[in-house]
Parts: C-alpha cells; sequence; structure tokens
C-alpha cells in the first residue's frame, strides 16, 4: 500500500494491484516482467521476510533462473518527480542471493528527453539480508 512520502510503497497490495497502488508500471518493451510475492511462497529461493518491520510480508521479484543473458525486466514510475537540486532521493532496499544466475540491478532516471541516465547498480551476489 501506498504511504505519505511520494513514491512510496510496501508492496502489500493484492496481486495484480501492486502497479496501480505503487505508482509503477511494467515497461512493455522489456523481455520478462517483476511479479509480486511473500516469503512463504518463495521458500528457499527468497528472502525469509520482506524488509518492511511489522506485519509486511511482500516484495517484487524477478525469476532469473529461467531468463538468457541480456533479457531485461524493468519497471518505472507512473509519476513524474520534478527535477531538484541535492534533495531528491531513491531509498530502497534490494536482496541479491543464492542465485549463480542473479544479474544486475540497475536504477536509472530518464532526463526531459527521453535518455536513460545510469544512478546505481549491483552486480554481485548480496549478503543473505537486505
Amino acid at each position: 500500500y501506498y504511504t505519505s512520502i511520494p513514491g512510496s510503497c510496501n508492496f502489500e497490495a493484492q496481486d495484480q494491484e501492486w502497479t496501480t497502488v505503487c505508482g509503477l508500471t511494467q515497461d512493455p518493451s522489456d523481455d520478462f516482467d517483476w511479479s509480486i510475492s511473500n516469503s512463504a511462497v518463495m521458500g528457499q529461493t527468497g528472502p525469509d521476510t520482506d524488509h518492511t518491520p511489522g506485519k509486511g510480508q511482500h516484495f517484487l521479484y524477478v525469476n532469473s533462473s529461467v531468463q538468457k543473458e541480456g533479457n531485461r525486466a524493468r519497471i518505472i514510475t507512473t509519476k513524474l518527480f520534478p527535477a531538484s537540486l541535492g534533495v531528491c532521493r531513491v531509498r530502497f532496499w534490494f536482496w541479491m542471493f543464492a542465485s549463480r544466475q542473479t544479474g544486475v540491478l540497475k536504477v536509472y532516471t530518464a532526463e526531459e528527453h527521453g535518455m536513460d541516465i545510469l544512478m546505481w547498480s549491483s552486480s554481485r551476489n548480496e549478503e543473505n539480508k537486505w
């Protein structure tokens, strides 16, 4: 569900409503999609819990085990965030562990003419934690 911080979401929504509730959309030009799940469903292939304190259970994931190298899954914010000087922050938690086929997680901003600018990426298997 959506919180009071713009762009903030903990993914505690019904299965296919998370894109609307969280202000995100699947990129129609990518190779596969992000999905929503919880630790009970994922079992050994996912984290034991999500990052949200309290009753939170859901998170987004991609199944990298069935993909070819170079395939992309991409979600895009549906709301534009105005340009700012030194005050705009993106904060998120991620879990990249256990799979030898873990790819690269990248965060881009899109400038006004549509060019994607890489802001951050991680390609190594992190520790078994968020």
